[in-house]
């Protein structure tokens, strides 16, 4: 049974749907299922509860991240491409309400340049990139800290 303060949000955005499709150079050869049964582990593992959303619609994200603090006490946001360029998203993220932390199964500081800019990396706590599948453990852990005092 979840206790206060361990329920964490995942939330995916634009084309995170295909992975397995997509370059397992950048993203590893984990389908989508695949991801989410192992950020679930992780967070088991590490007492937490975790919950997934993922669209490819950038209005449906917002409108998830507007309900955020009802379904939730911490947020991963892996937001795909949207990271780069959506301020809405960004916005958004800002008046979430609960703390966040920012995945890329990628190391985007080593591809295209327009991938080197977040903007939503200001309202969140961290950010966790390049590390694969990892890199959600690494999420899960940094947010288990901020939730407990």
């Amino acid at each position: 049974m979840p206790t206060a303060h361990n329920r964490i949000h995942v939330m995916h955005g634009v084309n995170l749907d295909q992975l397995g499709r997509r370059d397992p150079t950048h993203y590893g050869g984990m389908t989508f299922l695949q991801l989410e049964q192992a950020i679930d582990g992780y967070a088991h593992e590490l007492g937490m509860d975790a919950r997934f959303f993922q669209t490819n619609h950038e209005g449906e994200f917002v409108e998830e991240l507007h309900r955020l603090s009802d379904l939730a006490d911490a947020l991963i946001v892996n937001a795909g491409a949207w990271s780069h360029y959506s301020r809405a998203i960004g916005e958004a993220l800002q008046f979430a309400g609960v703390p966040a932390v920012e995945v890329h199964l990628s190391d985007v500081m080593a591809r295209e340049p327009w991938r080197h800019v977040s903007v939503l990396a200001e309202a969140c706590i961290a950010t966790v990139s390049g590390k694969g599948v990892e890199g959600y453990r690494d999420a899960i852990v940094a947010l288990r800290q901020d939730l407990r005092p």
